[in-house]
């Protein structure tokens, strides 16, 4: 079955795929931050995110072709030419994977904003506990230069001289 060019992102709409790459990239996104979050608490090595990633994108292309050829019955999973057009439920099935894609983008959204604000907690507090290092205020007026060169000048500079001027 041939498909014209016009009628090409018509079809990707009416066989959802579409929702199905909105979906596919909002589910790994939220996977991908989960297991940035979660696997280090576990200790688990950090290829295995990258992995994890690498999947992921993989996976991608491979979710496109499925949505395409296939679509989601109330049967299951069928093929697109087996699907009776009188009888299809593309209406309904795709307010259901609009729902599931909104759910997921609302947990993913949730995610983001407890990370940002676990964030922002965690600076605050290093702020105000005053940890990290030393900060020396340092003042260029001549008279300042003249007291810190002085100090050089008197101090010794290596084991022997202080040894010597005792």
């Amino acid at each position: 079955m041939a498909i014209s060019p016009r009628n090409f992102f018509e079809e990707l709409k009416r066989r959802n795929v579409y929702r199905a790459a909105i979906g596919y990239a909002v589910f790994a996104w939220l996977l991908v931050q989960v297991a940035t979050q979660v696997f280090p608490f576990f200790e688990i090595p950090n290829w295995v995110v990258r992995l994890v990633v690498l999947l992921l994108i993989i996976g991608f292309p491979i979710t496109l072709v499925f949505s395409w050829a296939f679509e989601l019955t109330p049967e299951g999973f069928k093929r697109e030419g087996e699907v009776d057009r009188s009888k299809a439920v593309t209406r309904k099935m795709g307010r259901k994977i609009t729902a599931l894609i909104v759910a997921l983008a609302t947990v993913a959204a949730g995610l983001m904003v407890y990370r940002g604000m676990r964030l922002q907690s965690s600076s605050s507090a290093a702020e105000k506990s005053g940890a990290g290092p030393p900060r020396l205020k340092v003042s260029r007026s001549p008279s300042s230069l003249l007291r810190i060169s002085a100090r050089k000048k008197r101090m010794p500079t290596s084991p022997k001289a202080s040894r010597t001027k005792s």
